[in-house]
């Protein structure tokens, strides 16, 4: 049992408290948020869940409070909105996560860092940088949630449990991100190996669509509700299970690309990888198995986030 961090009351945050509430893996809940009152409610509002869930203590602090907390999540800065992409939020959000990363660090610098503010790339790279951490100890969301897009629908397409579907989103959580086709298998079984023995339509047209509403769905979602939460939120759930119970998971989560990717000008960007994540955080990134196509798609990846890297620390602080 574990005390967890969340800075941020806004929808991911408290929807992140309120699966906790629900799982049973924490003992302890402190929601921090520059809006003192909007944490004091939710907290409230949460700790009256708490008698239908599981026991734990959920409250509001200051940022001291986050001492102690083996994982610290930072959920803070603006939200997308209709005709944004997540790089329109640099500007907004980089100092936020700048100064916040360094006074987690300040006052809980055994903890470890996973950050769900976007860019998350681009802001994961800046919290390591303005932590002082070791690069296992921050981590960020990354193409989490971009992966469990793609596996609803390809077992849409298949009629199959998505648990089922093996297959990765890699790159920039944004538009600029790659689906690795040439390794997705459900049950083993290749893609079109299973397509062919049950007759099911996986041409380049199929592919294209399920492409598209991958990237999209945050956009579709943005301009329906206003914001995206209930699936991030328990992308990161499942990212705090992971350290909490040292399972070793393969997730998609943002780091520091390694130097054996063979990336052109990768060196030190930060990008959604699979990798394997347990008690000390990040414990090592996988080798990537990737087509021709994909690996050009990668790279302009590589490129995008590099750019909005160094344009950000041109700006002032």
């Amino acid at each position: 049992m574990a005390k967890i961090a969340i800075i941020g009351a806004g929808h991911v945050g408290a929807t992140l408290a309120y699966g906790l509430i629900l799982s049973g893996l924490v003992s302890e809940i402190v929601l921090v948020d520059k809006d003192r009152g909007r944490a004091d409610g939710e907290a409230l509002d949460l700790a009256h869940a708490v008698p239908f869930g599981r026991p734990v203590r959920i409250r509001s602090g200051a940022p001291a409070d986050i001492a102690g907390s083996l994982v610290s999540v930072i959920a803070a800065g603006a939200n997308q909105h209709p005709g944004e992409t997540r790089l329109d939020l640099l500007d907004r959000n980089s100092g936020i996560i700048r100064s916040v990363a360094a006074q987690v660090a300040s006052i809980n610098p055994q903890g470890i860092i996973v950050v769900a503010t976007n860019p998350v790339d681009v802001l994961s790279r800046l919290a390591f940088e303005e932590s002082g951490l070791p690069a296992g100890r921050v981590l960020g969301s990354g193409t989490i949630l971009d992966t469990a897009r793609l596996r609803h629908l390809i077992g849409q397409q298949f009629g199959i449990d998505p648990r089922n579907v093996h297959a990765n989103v890699v790159g920039e959580h944004g538009d600029s991100s790659v689906i690795c086709w040439s390794t997705v298998s459900i049950g083993g079984v290749a893609l079109p190996d299973l397509a062919a023995a049950r007759q099911i339509a996986f041409g380049a047209d199929v592919r294209r669509r399920i492409e598209e509403q991958t990237r999209a769905a945050a956009y579709v979602i943005v301009q329906g509700k206003g914001s995206t939460y209930y699936a991030i939120a328990s992308g990161l759930a499942r990212l705090i299970e992971a350290i909490l119970r040292d399972q070793n998971s393969v997730l998609t989560v943002s780091t520091m690309a390694r130097p054996d990717l063979e990336l052109p000008t990768a060196d030190g960007v930060w990008l959604g990888l699979p990798a394997i994540v347990g008690a000390s955080g990040l414990v090592e990134t996988l080798p990537l198995a990737l087509d021709e196509a994909e690996r050009a798609g990668l790279i302009r990846s590589v490129e995008v986030l590099r750019a909005a890297y160094d344009r950000q620390r041109k700006r002032p602080c």
